[in-house]
């Protein structure tokens, strides 16, 4: 894991964007943005996904203790249906950006794409996106440390809603047991329904 200032060190702040919730069908999506500390001494800082749950509750604490400022937007699955799943990770993305300007700063994205269109003539920031950026950045890894916390979090408050889905193990992600539990109760409120399978189901539970 590498720190951002060293590959970057003309900027004096930079922040890692990362998000998690992207591929479940239920469910929200969570943005999350960080700024670590240039001499960050937060060990084992890696891609959300190649923790165990244990170890990111842990570096979250770290994390959100440690860092010179952390954010994340919560995007709803009504959203996600309505504008699609890549502009509503934008549309979080677009919301953090904002909120660190005017001051300059250099903004590194996770993926290979970034939400440029309402920064296109933005003097103060620079956008860089990063193909697995989550194994490769510090500050990247803390966001999708973050984001992935904070998400897994709201999914195991909806569990106790739902319990038929099993939203506490599978998250919201197409798994077989989640695939099951929709052939037998059919969706609830927070599916999204502009994805497969959940709109092959058109019957809701309350």
């Amino acid at each position: 894991m590498i720190s951002e200032y060293k590959h970057f060190p003309e900027y004096k702040k930079i922040i890692g964007i990362d998000e998690a919730g992207r591929g479940p069908i239920a469910g929200p999506v969570v943005v999350a943005a960080v700024i670590l500390p240039e001499k960050s001494t937060i060990q084992g800082l890696n891609d959300s996904k190649k923790l165990s749950s244990k170890k990111r509750a842990e570096l979250y604490q770290e994390i959100i203790s440690r860092a010179i400022h952390y954010k994340y937007r919560i995007i709803d699955h009504k959203i996600i249906d309505e504008i699609n799943i890549l502009q509503a990770t934008f549309l979080g993305m677009n919301e953090l950006l904002s909120s660190f300007l005017p001051s300059a700063y250099l903004a590194l994205v996770d993926g290979p794409y970034v939400p440029r269109y309402r920064f296109i003539e933005e003097p103060y920031l620079a956008i860089k996106s990063i193909i697995k950026g989550d194994s490769t950045y510090k500050c990247i890894a803390a966001a999708s440390i973050v984001a992935k916390v904070v998400r897994d979090s709201i999914m195991v408050n909806y569990h106790e809603k739902y319990p038929q889905y099993d939203f506490i193990h599978n998250k919201g992600y197409p798994t077989k047991n989640h695939k099951e539990a929709l052939t037998q109760f059919g969706i609830c409120p927070i599916h999204r329904k502009t994805f497969a399978p959940v709109k092959d189901y058109g019957v809701q539970n309350p």
